[in-house]
């Protein structure tokens, strides 16, 4: 097998030629899912093909490479990138078929009556607990559906879920998001997460009082800004700590953990001067009540808004709001502590179980035992210096690897919630099948960008921004902030434009580390404007006019976190 070694510019010498054909599949993927609206897997094996097209046309890469590029791609989209997905999905499938998951709702909807808090501790908490597991949707779904059944009108329930599912995204999916910026760049994990951790808090910082003044305008601002505060500085703060000290994939568990223990201790001791009740009414903290939650206002009804579906985000939505909408008229009873416990057990073995991994006798053993690296077959690129290319080398971590951890953890609560293993051998078929085109769509675009990047698709791409010079700086975090608005995942567009990054920042004399990782922390921002989000959010709280719109993007939920 001959040495293929890239050229920056192979049409006709002309790097902005050159550029500009590099990015035809990108800008193919984007028209069918934005204009054409064609279904995610196709467009982006379509994308795939044309990429492929170009780099034995136009970039000279040998046949037999190409296609094994593209083939090393689709095995890190399978491993670690599904692996990961799926186990994560599974343990919150377990979780949502056994009583426990309700009880976590009932327990976190019975801590305030102010629908300002309850905007706090469940679209920024709970949510972020679910998008450390679940992502596809779930969390918006989920979320805004308690929020709608704990009496806040269906648009303000859907907006405040889409704007709080900002901040958990770059580690979302158990850091599904920076583990594929880690595989398309070659850079290193820790650095990758260490950056982003210092970026993230500060989104997080703002979004608790942004939800708020979604709530209840510059009267919620005013009086709940001390528990905004002290919720988005306890997240950004455990977020910073969690990815740059301890282990990248808990970041999200440990910061949603630590910020609901601080606004529950901080409840204790302090309250707003008034309350908005669950039926919008303002009163004063001190009035009485007549239990420990308002009544719902949502009712039953708004079960049945959820037309039943085959897709991903409708099929979670119905769930989301099956589990967790109250009778109307009815209260909330807090559950005791041993359904509080069994609850939140899940999240407490996995954290139990990535720490017992982190142990240096533990993680050196797993290291031994359970690691392969190997280069992969069919691949020998060198870059237009003659350096070898780093996307050749995989380090196959089949035993410490997340998703690995994960499936433990999911045995572990299998045998703590008595679930039967017909059942969650069931549960885990189920999960397969909901995600067969995430699985074909995820696997495509890792193929698409490991083709692009091994043949120099990317690095002309890179070269061509780095004209802008310092520029760049600003149009990095667009990049980021336009891959996951179009795309609808922080994964996907890591994986599209993290090494296009890398490229133009080396090029520049910029940080690639910090533009890589800003590719990823921006991007979240882009998530609650992404057609897969909004029509997850309209479908749980019954908005047909937004849902008819958003349902007709045919990429909606075939997109991973």
């Amino acid at each position: 097998m001959s040495t293929y070694q890239q050229v920056v510019d192979p049409l006709w010498g002309s790097l902005g030629l050159s550029a500009l054909c590099a990015a035809f599949p990108l800008i193919l993927l984007f028209v069918l899912l934005g204009v054409f609206r064609v279904k995610a897997a196709k467009a982006a094996l379509v994308s795939l093909l044309l990429s492929i097209v170009l780099a034995i046309v136009v970039w000279q890469m040998p046949l037999d490479q190409a296609l094994s590029a593209s083939a090393a791609g689709a095995f890190y989209g399978l491993f670690p990138i599904l692996w990961i997905l799926v186990n994560a999905l599974w343990v919150y499938k377990l979780t949502v078929a056994t009583p426990w998951f309700d009880a976590l709702g009932r327990t976190i909807r019975s801590i305030s009556n102010d629908l300002r808090i309850l905007a706090i501790l469940i679209a920024f908490c709970f949510g972020a607990l679910l998008e450390s597991l679940a992502g596809f949707g779930a969390p918006v779904a989920i979320t805004a559906a308690m929020l709608m059944a704990a009496g806040m009108k269906p648009l303000k329930s859907a907006v405040v879920s889409l704007l709080a599912n900002t901040a958990p995204v770059a580690f979302g999916a158990m850091a599904a998001p920076i583990i594929a910026l880690n595989g398309v760049t070659g850079l290193p994990l820790h650095d990758l997460s260490s950056m982003a951790g210092r970026q993230t808090p500060f989104i997080a910082l703002v979004v608790p009082l942004l939800l708020v003044f979604i709530v209840d305008g510059r009267r919620g601002v005013k009086q709940t800004w001390p528990v905004a505060l002290v919720a988005g500085a306890v997240f950004g703060t455990f977020q910073f700590i969690t990815s740059n000290y301890f282990a990248v994939e808990l970041t999200d568990v440990v910061a949603a953990v630590a910020t609901v223990v601080a606004v529950l201790v901080m409840l204790r001791f302090w309250h707003p001067r008034e309350i908005i009740d669950m039926s919008g009414e303002v009163r004063d903290a001190e009035e009485p009540e007549g239990g420990t939650s308002g009544p719902a206002k949502s009712g039953g009804s708004a079960v049945g808004r959820v037309p039943a579906s085959a897709s991903v985000t409708e099929a979670v939505s119905a769930a989301a709001t099956t589990k967790v909408l109250i009778p109307a008229g009815s209260t909330v009873q807090r559950p005791g502590a041993r359904e509080i416990w069994m609850a939140v057990a899940p999240y407490l073995i996995i954290m139990t179980i990535f720490s017992i991994a982190q142990i240096p006798v533990v993680k050196s053993w797993l290291s031994a035992v359970g690691s392969v690296t190997f280069a992969w077959p069919g691949l020998d690129v060198v870059d237009a210096n003659g350096k070898a290319v780093a996307a050749q080398k995989f380090k196959f971590d089949h035993l410490k690897a997340t998703g690995t951890l994960l499936l433990i953890s999911g045995i572990i609560t299998m045998v703590l919630y008595r679930v039967s293993a017909a059942s969650g051998v069931k549960i885990f078929w189920e999960t397969l099948k909901q995600l067969r085109w995430t699985i074909v769509t995820v696997t495509a675009v890792l193929a698409l960008s490991f083709v692009m990047n091994l043949s120099g698709q990317t690095t002309s791409l890179g070269m061509a921004l780095a004209s802008a010079g310092g520029f760049f700086a600003v149009l990095s975090p667009v990049i980021g902030w336009l891959g996951v608005a179009l795309t609808g995942s922080d994964t996907s567009s890591n994986s599209l434009f993290g090494q296009l990054q890398v490229a133009a920042a080396e090029q520049t004399g910029l940080s690639p580390v910090l533009m890589a990782a800003t590719n990823s922390s921006a991007g979240v921002m882009g998530k609650m404007l992404s057609l897969q989000n909004l029509a997850v959010a309209s479908a749980a709280v019954g908005l047909r006019e937004l849902r008819v719109r958003c349902s007709e993007s045919s990429w909606a939920g075939a997109w991973p976190s």
